[in-house]
């Protein structure tokens, strides 16, 4: 009898290791998330609530004084950015342990990393560098020839890392070499190549960059406004806390948001032009038609009551309509899938460096997506076809060496002269 008894409490035992050992990742049910509770009834969000609002002041507030002081600081903060969002995803599947046996491999992964920002900015800021040192001749024919020989500078640093990843390949450490060998490369690719956009955006004018990065913010602050207030109805399982009510009341205010804050940026001209040098000054320009605001008269049935007999409206405003839309239904599926990543990972954040957000990249993932959205709108929808002079100008400027420039000079005189 002692023996059954022993093997029952054996068998019992067994059974509740088995359940130990299984996957911690568990799903609430949509019928029973939050047991159909408002967040607000639960007094213990409020201090969390009051954490994450005092974080995002102090965010928006460091975002506006870095936007006004101009391009080359909102680049500047870009860079930053992707620095530490590199950082706490190198950081995601580094273990200890195997990094001891393995001296300066660490420093593989920001050769690497580094190597792709030099030759992502590389592209997009070479024409702005040329032109800003025009006037001095020596700086550029230097500049001239970094920019000619840009690509193979950045191939040989590149192949120098896989060489330098080869050498130090270690028996019994192939696996995770290899791991951290392809996880370099997907930060790269999904990460810092996404984010680079958003640098893009800035040299076509702030408000490129501006009008997107704020959709997003309001999106996220009024999905967890409405979520927190009246949100009932979970939206998707990788991320029981977002609600239907929270998604809808955000979409409805993005879209809004979208329409007024266009009119409102768009009628400052240092956001809307574009910049051409790495300067620092303010830029004055024709804003173009898209910045010309056009009266319309509003329909009959209007009440009488109302103030407004027409409304000036911006052309851009309207296709701020599409950034709106696309910040609230779309752009969320980048925090969804950091959601579904980070369950993977079984991680609550990426990071702790903002109180009551988490990480860097849990702020990014919606950014991120928004930023190749409108450098792709821009520059498909927006931007004027066929050939400027700016344009010429710039090819000239970027592949004719200084005596070459001046033989077109004198040629394109001659050529104007027999015409007069």
């Amino acid at each position: 009898m002692q023996k059954e008894n022993n093997a029952a409490v054996s068998s019992a035992a067994t059974a509740r290791v088995r359940h130990r050992k299984r996957s911690n990742e568990v799903v609430p049910e949509p019928s029973k998330a939050n047991d159909g509770n408002l967040l607000v009834d639960n007094h213990n969000k409020y201090k969390s609530m009051w954490i994450r609002t005092y974080s995002t002041v102090w965010m928006i507030g460091g975002f506006a004084f870095i936007v006004y002081m101009g391009h080359l600081y909102s680049t500047a903060m870009v860079m930053v950015i992707q620095i530490f969002m590199a950082k706490e995803l190198f950081n995601l599947l580094r273990k200890a342990h195997e990094d001891r046996h393995l001296p300066g491999f660490r420093l593989l992964n920001w050769h690497f990393f580094f190597t792709a920002m030099l030759f992502v900015y590389g592209r997009l800021l070479s024409q702005p560098l040329v032109n800003t040192v025009t006037s001095d001749k020596f700086l550029y024919q230097f500049v001239g020839s970094l920019v000619k020989y840009h690509m193979a500078i950045c191939y040989f640093l590149y192949i120098a890392g896989f060489v330098w990843f080869i050498l130090t390949l270690k028996k019994k450490m192939y696996k995770y070499q290899f791991g951290q060998y392809a996880w370099t490369h997907m930060i790269l690719i999904v990460v810092f190549t996404q984010s680079s956009f958003t640098v893009a955006n800035i040299f076509e004018g702030i408000f490129w960059f501006l009008l997107p990065a704020l959709l997003i913010v309001i999106n996220d602050i009024f999905a967890y406004i409405f979520g927190f207030f009246f949100g009932r109805t979970p939206l998707i399982k990788l991320s029981p806390k977002k609600t239907w009510e929270g998604f809808i009341g955000a979409s409805v205010t993005t879209i809004i948001s979208a329409f007024v804050l266009a009119n409102v940026l768009g009628r400052f001209q240092w956001l809307t032009c574009p910049r051409k040098d790495l300067s620092t000054g303010w830029l004055q320009c024709d804003p173009g038609p898209l910045f010309k605001p056009e009266n319309y008269t509003l329909p009959g049935w209007i009440p009488q009551w109302f103030p407004w007999k027409e409304i000036s409206v911006l052309p851009v405003q309207w296709h701020a309509l599409c950034f709106g839309l696309f910040a609230s239904i779309i752009a969320p599926f980048g925090g969804f899938f950091a959601s579904g990543f980070k369950r993977a990972f079984k991680i609550k954040d990426f990071g702790d460096s903002i109180p009551g957000h988490g990480g860097i990249t849990d702020r990014m993932d919606c950014q991120m997506v928004m930023a190749v959205f409108a450098y792709i709108y821009h520059q498909s929808f927006v931007m004027r076809e066929g050939i400027s002079v700016e344009m010429i100008l710039d090819l000239i400027l970027t592949n004719l060496t200084f005596e070459e420039q001046q033989t077109l000079f004198v040629k394109l005189g001659q050529i104007l002269q027999e015409r007069l």
